[in-house]
């Protein structure tokens, strides 16, 4: 096999052992921060973190499983890789690969836009103007595939003939809803589509979750635009407050949850009543990098 395969064997070997009950999260930091999964399998057992007898039955499996997969068209980019979001690194809860259909960009200046998958008309009409007012901005519209907003957002920003990407809750081979296929297929040409799971997972309660956390890593904010008191979406709002992310945030979700209203206060959140504001919310999000850089300057030049 060749080197950036011999890699993706011992990453995949290295997640299935999970020496000591590491997580996979811990393992693709352990991977990262070395450089090389074949190191990390290699290294004398009395050192190691990972390292334990009898591996080659293991790699070799792994060996066959990229070849497989290789063989099928599929495209794999993991943490050792250029090309593998450099946002996710900085993130506790990186994933060791992303599967993906459609094209790479690093960086990606993205905005993720997020709700209920049973919304309201004005949520519906709210999700495809913050969709647009993203794409005229050249923003990329970032959403999870689902029904209702996400589906609004993503078809929005097709039509407007902007760039979208779509994180799956299910391996890349899955269209959940089945409802989206179709949708699915187009994101897949003319954007990108992005899974942290085996191509044929299927959808789990613990995989819209974690979906969410790579969708909040992955882009600049996290835009909410209508969501319930239990809603999935309330664990991409926290999750985003942890990386660091802007959180833009409707007045309707302020308004009927008590999560919203929470994190009113918070540093980095905003909160929105109309697309002026949503206008103004996003560009002090895009010009918030270059005022802390300004600011650093300013502080070692003193």
């Amino acid at each position: 096999m060749e080197s950036r395969d011999q890699e993706q064997a011992a990453l995949l070997t290295l997640l299935r052992r999970r020496s000591g009950g590491a997580s996979w999260n811990e393992i693709a930091a352990e991977v990262a921060a070395a450089g090389s999964a074949l190191a990390l399998l290699n290294e004398p057992a009395e050192d190691a973190l990972f390292a334990s007898p009898d591996l080659e039955p293991d790699l070799e499996h792994a060996r066959d499983d990229v070849r497989a997969w290789t063989g099928a068209g599929y495209r794999l980019v993991t943490v050792l890789d250029a090309e593998y979001p450099s946002r996710l690194l900085g993130i506790r809860e990186t994933p060791p690969f992303l599967f993906y259909e459609g094209t790479l960009r690093e960086p990606e200046e993205g905005v993720s836009v997020v709700g209920s998958r049973s919304a309201s008309e004005r949520g519906l009409r709210l999700a495809t103007d913050a969709a647009r007012l993203l794409v005229s901005e050249g923003l990329t519209v970032i959403a999870g595939l689902a029904a209702g907003i996400d589906t609004a957002a993503h078809q929005a920003a097709l039509d407007a003939d902007g760039r979208t990407v779509a994180f799956l809750g299910t391996g890349i081979t899955q269209s959940y809803p089945a409802s989206n296929r179709a949708l699915q297929r187009e994101i897949a040409q003319r954007g990108l589509l992005l899974s942290q799971f085996y191509p044929d997972a299927p959808p789990t309660r613990q995989s819209f979750p974690m979906r969410n956390a790579t969708m909040s890593g992955y882009g600049l904010a996290t835009i909410v635009i209508e969501a319930g008191e239990h809603s999935g979406t309330r664990i991409q709002a926290r999750l985003a407050g942890e990386h660091g992310r802007p959180v833009i945030l409707t007045d309707r979700v302020v308004a009927t949850t008590s999560w919203g209203a929470a994190l009113v206060d918070r540093p980095n959140v905003y909160v929105v009543s109309s697309a002026a504001e949503l206008v103004q919310a996003v560009n002090d999000v895009r010009e918030a990098p270059v005022r802390l850089r300004s600011a650093l300057n300013k502080l070692v030049s003193a």
